[in-house]
């Protein structure tokens, strides 16, 4: 969380900070129901025990780019990372998309 002045917090990072977990895990969580994998055998690909995979895949946890990336690996899948401009009149409204 950041300020943007004295004593006011900066909803928009507050906003990206619950949103961004939310959004990877649902998209972990879709692949899973439409390719089958169930909770535990994502666990036993990740060596660790089902109820961390549930902690994973809750959405509230701080997830790391480490466990996430683990998790994709685990998957077999890439994450697509895709930055979008807040202000789509801006001129500088760019997106920018790294994968394949």
């Amino acid at each position: 969380m950041s300020a943007s002045t004295a004593g006011e917090v900066d909803f928009g990072a507050e906003y990206e900070i619950a949103r961004l977990p939310r959004e990877l895990t649902t998209a972990v969580s879709w692949y899973m129901d439409e390719h089958g994998i169930t909770k535990r055998e994502l666990a036993r690909r990740l060596k660790v025990t089902p109820g961390r995979v549930s902690q994973i895949l809750s959405g509230d946890e701080n997830l790391t780019l480490r466990t996430m990336a683990a998790v994709c690996a685990a998957l077999d899948v890439h994450l697509q990372v895709e930055l979008v401009g807040n202000k789509p009149a801006d001129p500088a409204h760019r997106q920018f998309t790294h994968g394949t």
